[in-house]
């Protein structure tokens, strides 16, 4: 899974400092140098389409790394392989 993982640090997509829920939409901005308004609002329109937007956002917020290069499925697998 460590490969995984740094592989998704690879990319160079980070969750932003502009959140207003998960940071998923501030960070693709930053990476696309866009305003996140943009960005909100193509994915605003992308969620009227039933399911597929909010699975995307789910799995972007579960897999990006925050700013402090941190990824919340990682911190939650780790924490689940150290009980017995």
């Amino acid at each position: 899974m460590e490969k995984f993982f740094s592989t998704v640090r690879g990319l160079g997509l980070k969750r932003g400092p502009q959140r207003w829920l998960g940071g998923v939409c501030g960070g693709i901005a930053a990476k696309l140098n866009v305003d996140v308004a943009f960005v909100r609002i193509a994915f605003l329109l992308f969620a009227l389409l039933p399911g597929p937007a909010f699975v995307f956002y789910l799995t972007a917020w579960l897999l990006l790394p925050d700013q402090r290069n941190a990824i919340i499925l990682e911190s939650f697998l780790a924490k689940r392989s150290i009980r017995p």
